[in-house]
């Protein structure tokens, strides 16, 4: 569909439809007046006065002229001279290889044979007019009837023509391109293209390329300094790929011992053959130990490059992803029709809530009732799920309702302070009781004030956002941090030495336990079937032994006992116990980069403990439902056995430091999310990965994870920036409704 800023022709074309854009320029549906019909590609205006980008497309049609091939589609006319240039090639109407795989999964059989057969021929024709094609991935292949056809030459470059990039200025898709592309464009070649021929296969093959990731510095660093993932490709072809991508470009086969050898490990299928290919990534357990960090503390991404990638990063100037070539979101990690769900997979996706439509919001979008934003993604949000309800807050932002069924800021609470900004205020959900919806603020004390921040209590009513009652928190306090337990809000006493129960909807006193402790320790409520139960603990210096309260939650009376915790990162209840995960490598308080070994199981009621060890190290984001402990991790998600320690199943994905893994409330899917918004879905029980989706936003600057919310039958996805989407996992293809 044209945009109306769209020119109507082009060079006597009449323009009848957008094709796609990319960074240099749009490409159209046309017709000629003898009615044939072309693809035209017109610059874009504001690179159009540009001499440099001029002279790449002059050098385009050169490159797509010198080529005459049966597999490369041929110029028709051109205007390179015009204000905007312009390129007419033949139209097909076939999909590309980005849009096949999105739409019926891996190739196989005789249509994988001809694609690679097809490719080898192709780019023998191109290499042998000089030409160096440099941007061979999924969206430049076009599946045609009779065999692939390759398109987009625009960063193409004759052999002998050294002069367009002598800048160090890199063009290219990272996850598709060649270490020596990164490394220095100048000294790219023949061989360069088969690297990008072999991750094109092996994405062609398993619906996921060898160096697939979210960031396209991280796909860079992969391609420079990793081994591909090729394990889910069938063994005659993977030994091939494997050659195709070696580091060194001397190293990699010619396209004549190519097209023999795809030829013998792609044979002519018999009708019969029913032959699959696994969707899963190479088993990462060996290499990539994963970590559960207490769900308590806001999480951070770790820095994912060391130095050594950075170098790479700025070296190749990956920038250009960015500037001047389109990111193409197939090749930067989309699966198993990323979007389709597995045919036999239909019955397992309930019925959607009454009105949802996919949607797009964000957490910084304009509410319907309340205040503006204070920001427009400084912070690091989080959200919580109550029910069908969604409430986000976090630092540097007020606290919102979302409705998930259309995307909709209900209302954002008007709690911050005259003349508050981002960086001088936040609003941490604590939790979401019946109606009432609990938010620690952060007030003042950012930026470059010497003034140190206060902090407050305060209950909002969940229908209207209205503010119910609000309490200061002393600075010193053995509360460590605010609760809803036990049907009460639990807070310091204004001493900080005693827990107050409040009720949640008028902020009352219902009943106050002291905290008689050691020096030094401090305490975390936890809801225990509806009974709050403390953990107090000295969590800086190791103690021998934690003090544990075991209390009644109608008149605060507690059970207090001593045991021995190495570390209270709480992972859930199981069958009325408290899970708690452990390092043996260190005695101090659990972090991200600490990997966990076992699991401490504590009954609440008599102290008693039973220590699990894990089938191996685990460093990651997990959650217990239902008596199975999930985890995710940078490429793997991992079921175990939490009163076994064995683990059930685990499959790789694509998705780099996913939150929380999130299950449905049958049971029957987990969903786990990176911070850009890229979902994987597998199910429950089997592991199988159901699909995976494209990023939907830029990698985060706030540092914040990404996670899912399953709501009913539709998931709602919160990005590290605030972005929020509403999903239909049996369609996650669905586009957001407009408007």
């Amino acid at each position: 569909m044209l945009h109306k800023d769209d020119p109507r022709s082009v060079g006597g074309y009449r323009l009848l439809d957008r094709l796609g854009a990319g960074g240099m320029g749009v490409v159209y549906r046309a017709r000629a007046r003898s009615g044939r019909e072309v693809a035209v590609k017109v610059v874009h205006a504001q690179y159009a006065e540009d001499a440099v980008f001029r002279a790449r497309f002059r050098q385009e049609i050169d490159a797509v002229r010198k080529v005459s091939g049966a597999f490369t589609a041929p110029v028709v006319d051109a205007d390179a001279e015009a204000v905007r240039p312009w390129m007419a090639t033949q139209f097909v109407p076939a999909p590309s290889l980005a849009d096949r795989i999105r739409a019926g999964g891996p190739l196989r059989g005789a249509e994988l044979r001809r694609l690679a057969l097809g490719l080898v021929e192709a780019l023998r024709d191109i290499h042998r007019a000089g030409v160096v094609h440099r941007d061979l991935k999924p969206a430049n292949v076009l599946m045609a009837e009779d065999g692939p056809l390759v398109i987009d030459f625009g960063i193409s470059r004759a052999a002998e023509n050294q002069t367009l990039t002598e800048t160090g200025l890199l063009i290219g898709t990272p996850p598709f391109m060649s270490p020596e592309q990164l490394a220095d464009s100048r000294s790219v070649g023949p061989a360069s293209d088969v690297f990008s021929l072999g991750a094109l296969l092996a994405f062609a093959a398993t619906g996921r390329g060898p160096f697939d990731a979210d960031s396209p510095f991280v796909a860079a660093y992969r391609v420079m300094n990793e081994a591909p993932a090729l394990d889910a490709v069938p063994p005659p072809l993977r030994d091939l790929l494997g050659r195709c991508l070696a580091k060194e470009a001397d190293e990699r086969p010619d396209l004549e011992e190519l097209g023999r050898e795809f030829a013998e490990a792609l044979p002519e299928p018999d009708p019969d053959d029913s032959m699959t290919v696994t969707l899963r990534r190479p088993d990462p357990g060996a290499t990539r130990p994963v970590t559960l960090t207490p769900a308590r503390r806001r999480r951070r991404l770790r820095p994912l490059l060391v130095a050594t990638a950075a170098a790479v990063a700025l070296a190749a100037g990956v920038t250009s992803w960015l500037v001047l070539g389109e990111p193409d979101t197939t090749a930067t990690g989309a699966t198993h029709g990323p979007d389709k769900p597995a045919a036999s997979t239909a019955a397992r996706w309930a019925a959607l809530p009454k009105g949802f439509r996919p949607w797009e919001s964000s957490v910084y979008a304009k509410a319907a009732h309340g205040p503006g934003p204070l920001s427009l993604g400084d912070g690091g949000p989080t959200c919580r799920l109550s029910g069908a309800e969604l409430y986000c807050g976090g630092s540097g932002m007020q606290v919102v309702r979302v409705d998930t069924v259309t995307g909709r800021v209900l209302w954002r609470a008007d709690l911050a302070p005259k003349g508050a900004t981002w960086d001088t205020y936040d609003g941490d959900i604590v939790g979401v009781h019946a109606d009432v919806v609990v938010v620690r603020e952060t007030l003042g004390g950012g930026g470059l004030s010497s003034v140190a921040p206060t902090y407050r209590l305060s209950a909002l009513d969940a229908t209207s956002g209205r503010k119910l009652w609000s309490r200061p928190l002393p600075d010193d306090s053995r509360l460590q941090e605010q609760a809803v337990a036990g049907g009460s809000v639990l807070m310091s006493s204004e001493d900080g030495r005693s827990v107050v129960a409040r009720s949640p909807r008028d902020g009352s006193a219902r009943w106050t336990l002291p905290l008689p402790l050691p020096a030094g320790f401090t305490c975390l409520f936890y809801d225990v079937d509806h009974r709050p139960f403390g953990v107090c603990d000295s969590f800086g210096d190791r103690p021998t032994d934690s003090v544990y309260l075991s209390v009644d939650p109608s008149d605060g009376s507690a059970r207090r006992f001593s045991g021995p915790l190495l570390s209270p990162a709480f992972a859930g209840v199981l069958d009325g116990r408290l899970l708690f995960l452990e390092s043996e490598e260190s005695g101090e308080l659990l972090s991200g980069d600490t990997p966990i070994t076992r699991i401490v199981s504590l009954d609440p009621l008599t102290g008693t403990q039973r220590t699990t060890k894990l089938a191996r190290p685990l460093q990651g984001q997990g959650t217990l439902v239902d008596g199975t402990l999930y985890v995710a991790t940078t490429g793997e998600v991992a079921a175990l056995s939490p009163e076994t320690g064995k683990e059930l199943w685990h499959t790789g994905t694509t998705l780099e430091q996913p939150g929380t893994p999130a299950v449905d409330r049958w049971g029957r899917t987990v969903y786990t999310v990176s911070p850009t918004g890229r979902v994987a879905a597998l199910d429950a029980a089997k592991g199988k990965l159901l699909w995976e989706s494209f990023p939907r936003a830029p990698q985060s600057t706030s540092g914040s994870l990404g996670e899912a919310y399953p709501v009913e039958g539709a998931l709602v996805v919160l990005t590290g920036d605030g972005k929020l989407f509403g999903i239909d996992p049996g369609h996650p293809e669905r586009k957001p409704a407009s408007g």
